[in-house]
């Protein structure tokens, strides 16, 4: 007789009596403790990791993960609208090694811009998308609590853009006031968008040795530029602005690419740098 027929003819409580016991907990918590079936990938990016990669980074040390928030919003006729989003590519995961047990969440792109109607700030040019301070609060605030729940225990909050700041620095406020009796904490790091100008300045003239001579009046500098050809000239049009010879900005020539990527990367380490050691002094803070 077939499995099927013994099935069949078998009477329910019978079946249900041989078969072992199970309950959804049991189920889940099975699956949580499963062993990793294949080698681990290897990502500074939260979303580019599988649920083991970042169940078993956590169990070995890795408790600090970054939440970057950049923005879509007008940069002049150059820069792509994401300008804030392709910074953070870059620098985010250069923090995170070296902090050397931190994962970048994905990267927030939607903040706030201005109001969107009647429009004001970059709102009143196409591309641009702007969020409310409310949407925008609770948004860090449910993916701050979404990092808390898998187990980080230091949640850090860095914005390349200015509008952003306030609404991190409230948000790890309040989120704070609500896990004192816990051993997670939100750190907003204001030094990652605000190193200071004077060491910002004094960085860029005496090590990197550039001087912007002039002002073009766009929405940009070299610092944005060259941080963004890190990771991908074509979003500031690099080959078009060669074309018609626009191929500098505030007087700084962006020619020739590799030597304006390896200045990105070292205005890149520069920031990466005073942010590990600003977060290193909010952590120890507490």
């Amino acid at each position: 007789m077939g499995i099927t027929l013994l099935l069949a003819a078998a009477p329910a409580t019978t079946l249900r009596a041989q078969m072992p016991p199970t309950t959804p907990d049991a189920d889940l918590a099975a699956k949580l403790a499963a062993e990793r079936p294949i080698a681990s990938g290897s990502s500074y990016w939260l979303e580019e990791l599988t649920w083991m990669e970042v169940r078993d980074l956590i169990a070995a040390g890795t408790r600090t993960v970054i939440i970057p928030t950049g923005g879509i919003e007008e940069n002049g006729p150059f820069l792509a609208t994401g300008k804030h989003n392709v910074i953070l590519e870059a620098t985010c995961p250069a923090i995170a090694r070296r902090l050397g047990n931190a994962l970048c969440a994905p990267i927030v792109k939607f903040v706030p811009e201005g109001n969107i109607d009647p429009p004001s700030g970059a709102m009143r040019f196409p591309g641009t998308i702007s969020l409310s301070a409310a949407t925008y609060e609770a948004l860090l605030d449910d993916i701050a609590s979404s990092l808390r729940q898998a187990g980080f225990t230091d949640i850090v909050m860095i914005g390349d853009s200015g509008g952003n700041q306030r609404g991190m620095a409230n948000v790890a406020e309040a989120l704070n006031a609500r896990w004192k009796n816990s051993r997670t904490r939100a750190h907003f790091i204001r030094e990652f968008y605000d190193p200071g100008w004077a060491a910002t300045e004094d960085y860029t003239r005496r090590e990197l040795g550039v001087d912007q001579t002039t002002d073009d009046g766009h929405h940009d500098d070299i610092w944005v530029t060259a941080m963004m050809m890190v990771t991908d000239p074509t979003q500031i049009r690099f080959e078009q602005r060669v074309d018609a010879d626009l191929a500098s900005i505030n007087g700084v020539p962006i020619t020739p690419l590799a030597k304006t990527v390896e200045l990105g990367q070292r205005m890149i380490d520069f920031r990466a740098d005073f942010a590990v050691e600003a977060i290193r002094r909010a952590i120890d803070r507490e």
